[in-house]
Parts: structure tokens; sequence; C-alpha cells
């Protein structure tokens, strides 16, 4: 089973649907985790109407901190926007996406963001060998 991570600052917003999108993506093949350099210690409501939107329900995740992370070898990790308040966290394969923080954004702004990383997972989920050919609302044709 792979084991990804995605990291963003607060750990209320980009890493929290990047988590929902491998979940949705890649069922029961992946374990997901998210965490924040700086967690604000919960989920952006707009993130949870956001993901909702897509049949997800985002406000039973929690925010967390790096610290709450298992001491593994994660397969894959994308950090958002940490910059240097990301540490090295061990991992197979890193890379650091520039996705804007959506958390001040309208709407549709919010929704570009989010598309976005749902975009990016499922390009990662791809490379790590992980398809699991389900599509999601709001993809073509669905």
């Amino acid at each position: 089973m792979k084991q990804v991570l995605f990291v963003c600052v607060e750990n209320a917003n980009r890493s929290q649907m990047a988590e929902a999108f491998a979940r949705m993506l890649g069922g029961n093949s992946i374990e997901v985790f998210s965490a924040g350099s700086q967690p604000s210690g919960k989920v952006n409501p707009k993130a949870v109407a956001s993901m909702r939107e897509l049949a997800y329900d985002l406000s039973v995740h929690d925010s967390k901190s790096l610290d709450d992370l298992p001491d593994v070898e994660f397969d894959f990790v994308a950090t958002m926007g940490c910059g240097d308040a990301c540490p090295m966290v061990r991992s197979r394969k890193r890379e650091d996406w520039f996705i804007p923080d959506p958390k001040n954004l309208p709407p549709d702004e919010f929704r570009e963001v989010r598309d976005l990383i749902r975009d990016k997972v499922r390009v990662a989920l791809e490379d790590l060998g992980v398809t699991s050919g389900v599509g999601l609302p709001g993809d073509k044709g669905i």
C-alpha cells in the first residue's frame, strides 16, 4: 500500500483538499495523510463547502501537525506554499506544488484552486501506479 502526504502551512485548505481527492481517487489502495507546518486547528469552512459540492465531507477532517504523522518513509510527499517552514519529511519522491492559498479567495477562484489540486493529485497518483478508474463529480462527462 502506497503512503502519500500533503503538507501546507495551516492544514486547513490545500493539503486537506489534496488528502480528500487522494482518498476519493485512490480508494483502499493508498494510505493518505495531510499536515501543516503551522496548523490552524480547524479546516476552513470554505474548503468544507467546496468539497461538499463534489460529495465529499471534509468536515470530518482535523487540522494536524507534522508531529502527528507516523514515522515512516512516504512514497510521495507534496508540499504547498510552506517553503522553508516545511521541514524535510522522509519520502521516496517529493514535489513542491506552487498552488496559491485559496483562504481569502471568492468562491469561483477557490473552486479553481480546488480543481487544480484535484488535477495534480490525479497525476501524482497515476505516477505512483495508483489508478482507481473512479470519476469525480465535476470531471468532464460526469
